[in-house]
């Protein structure tokens, strides 16, 4: 078996399971990368739709997108079709970030930054939309083995883009990468997030800081950080040779 189209009669049959027929077919869709290009921009913009519900402003107000995602590369790209599912102006100024990994949380924070301080009255729109179906595959003869462990292995996390798709590849060393080189601080938003919903690549550290900012508004306290003013965003990326960094600075809870 050499491809992804190949997997659903594989599974099915190795399984001794080809009788259930509704099962595979509906499979053989999942096992379709193609269904990540439109399912992307979807999740995305759903997840807009509640934000901008939450924040009580026209859309119209927005004047710049920034779209984030690890999979889904194509042209016209994930941007152009939240743009179009929105119903958004196409004077809305648009960057498209592909194949960042896990920091871009991180990045998409910084340049709207950038792009909030140097445009007067910009409203930006920060979208991370990910999915790890890219990452599903049978076997394949270029990878034979389920589990091979490689000895001095110089990447902790790295990903290639192939023509089987994306394949990407964690290290067990990589939390220990991590803790021996960072302080112990505050990290319940953060490991809850992590245990609840495991590896969202670049939508992590967003949801982390929603976490946040909700336990903020239910407990009561005076600022959005939890009680504190300033805080620091890490997103770890592959390498681990990105790590983007972003000061934090909360605001007051009406």
């Amino acid at each position: 078996m050499s491809n992804q189209a190949d997997y659903p009669d594989y599974y099915f049959r190795v399984t001794s399971n080809e009788h259930m027929t509704e099962p595979k077919q509906k499979f053989t869709r999942i096992c379709k990368q193609d269904i990540i290009m439109d399912h992307i921009p979807k999740l995305g913009a759903e997840a807009t739709l509640k934000a901008i519900e939450e924040w009580g402003q026209p859309k119209s107000r927005i004047t710049h997108i920034i779209f984030c995602t690890t999979v889904a590369a194509e042209m016209s790209g994930a941007d152009y079709k939240l743009i179009k599912l929105l119903g958004l102006n196409p004077t809305v100024k648009r960057v498209m970030l592909y194949h960042q990994g896990c920091f871009a949380g991180g990045t998409v924070l910084r340049i709207a930054k950038d792009l909030a301080e140097n445009n007067a009255d910009a409203r930006v729109l920060v979208v991370c939309s990910e999915s790890t179906v890219m990452t599903f595959r049978g076997p394949a003869k270029e990878s034979p083995a389920s589990l091979t462990i490689l000895p001095d292995s110089e990447g902790s996390i790295s990903g290639q883009l192939r023509e089987s798709g994306l394949t990407f590849h964690l290290s067990e060393k990589v939390p220990y990468l991590i803790s021996d080189n960072i302080e112990k601080s505050l990290f319940r938003a953060t490991k809850h997030v992590l245990e609840e919903y495991g590896n969202m690549s670049s939508a992590c550290v967003l949801f982390i800081l929603d976490e946040i900012r909700k336990n903020s508004k239910e407990e009561r306290v005076t600022t959005t950080g939890e009680e504190l003013e300033w805080g620091v965003l890490f997103g770890f990326g592959p390498g681990l040779t990105t790590i983007e960094t972003v000061v934090l600075h909360s605001i007051a809870i009406a």
